[in-house]
């Protein structure tokens, strides 16, 4: 436990002298004015759906109740902060798409709202009192006890027969000197309740505001998201790799191979040149086609200008083994998503060619709208393991990312089914 937390504080030696009293009291304070704020409000809003109609206000009114809690919880795992340093995330998901209505309808279908309104209901009618009582029993009387010398020379003093106001009966110095050192060693015997009783309340708050599960799912929502970045940042690398292949490396052996193939038309046939010319110009042909093909692979060009439908319709034509597209008419889907449901299809059908033993292959693509669904069947002998392979695990990896999901049937004797579900909607 962090030696900054409050219960980390309450041990005999180092407490008093430490600022744990003093945000714990602090902390208290703060939250009976913002309880006693939250009641005046409540009261504010009850008194304002108890004038007017029910049926036309009843429900806008019950959302502003419920979405009265969010920042009053946000406020409050702020607040943790000051008796607890362990950090409070929030337990709200951010909308996919931008704009009130859609933060609305989230907020509505989460248990973390209602969490926060009850929240809000137990500060205004319950926590506040206790937190003003606690405060008012372990400080406020003792200092009451701490300033009997001050107010007794306040009010004159015992001299010149003028008989001084009464505070806690005590009418001498000697009884107030005794007074407020009765005051000090109860604000210091107080403390310990006091802080006892913060941390407590800041537990409390946190079960409520921020609780265990809210945390473990904050940090695989981080992992997911820095997942994507990756996946994102790879496939920029990827493009710009292609890129500069297509537009650097590509477009200069093109250039070699029509200098080479001028050079073959100026040297006389039949010749050593001749022959040197004709093994380095089909060289740098095949050489350029094994580019190409590379190219195609790292990112085809016509999955960016045409689609995924295109894309694999021409990823078909380049199997070894001829393989029938079904369904194939599909909308522009997001890129990523287009990516990925490529390379599924090219991974699929690489295994296909290598270890399927296949005749023929099929590959089905429906989008339903929500879904994107691509099937690849082979009539090969089956028994396709895909934990053996590096491929369809990263593969795997990659559709996880984008909430998709990979499956593998392939029973002995066949046929084999890969099938990639990736959830998604049609670019507008």
């Amino acid at each position: 436990m962090p030696r900054d937390h409050v219960w980390g504080r309450l041990r005999p030696r180092g407490y008093l002298v430490s600022g744990a009293p003093w945000r714990g009291a602090g902390y208290l304070a703060g939250g009976a004015l913002l309880g006693a704020a939250v009641l005046l409000v409540g009261v504010a809003l009850t008194a304002v759906g108890a004038a007017l109609t029910l049926v036309l206000v009843g429900i806008p009114l019950l959302g502003a109740l419920a979405f009265c809690g969010v920042p009053l919880a946000a406020l409050e795992r702020r607040r943790l902060r000051m008796v607890d340093p362990a950090p409070a995330p929030s337990p709200h998901r951010t909308p996919d798409t931008p704009g009130i209505n859609a933060w609305f309808r989230l907020r509505v279908t989460e248990q973390a709202t209602w969490r926060e309104l009850a929240y809000a209901v137990l500060l205004a009618l319950v926590l506040w009192p206790l937190d003003l009582a606690v405060l008012a029993c372990a400080v406020a009387l003792p200092a009451l006890l701490l300033i009997a010398p001050a107010h007794l020379a306040a009010a004159g003093g015992p001299a010149h027969g003028v008989r001084p106001a009464k505070l806690w009966l005590v009418e001498s110095y000697p009884a107030a000197c005794g007074t407020a050192l009765l005051g000090l060693v109860a604000l210091l015997a107080l403390a310990y309740p006091l802080g006892a009783y913060a941390a407590a309340r800041a537990a409390f708050a946190r079960l409520l505001l921020a609780p265990r599960d809210t945390e473990l799912a904050a940090s695989l929502a981080e992992v997911t998201r820095s997942r994507a970045r990756l996946v994102d940042a790879f496939e920029a690398e990827r493009r710009r790799i292609e890129r500069d292949l297509h537009d650097g490396a590509q477009q200069r052996l093109v250039a070699l191979t029509m200098g080479l193939g001028l050079a073959r038309l100026d040297a006389e046939p039949g010749t050593p040149l001749a022959e040197r010319l004709a093994t380095a110009h089909d060289e740098a042909g095949r050489v350029l086609t094994e580019l190409r093909e590379l190219i195609r692979g790292i990112h085809p060009q016509v999955l960016t200008d045409y689609g995924l439908a295109t894309a694999i319709e021409d990823a078909a034509d380049r199997s070894p083994v001829p393989v029938d597209t079904a369904g194939t008419e599909l909308p522009r889907l997001p890129e990523a998503v287009e990516s990925a449901g490529y390379f599924a299809v090219r991974e699929a059908l690489a295994n296909v060619g290598k270890h399927s033993g296949a005749d023929s292959a099929r590959v089905t693509a429906v989008h339903t709208g929500e879904v994107l669904r691509i099937d690849v069947r082979d009539d090969g002998r089956g028994g396709a393991d895909p934990a053996h392979g590096t491929g369809l695990t990263g593969l795997a990896d990659r559709l996880a990312v984008l909430d998709g999901t990979l499956t593998v049937t392939s029973p002995p004797g066949g046929p084999t089914v890969l099938s990639v579900e990736i959830p998604c909607r049609a670019e507008a």
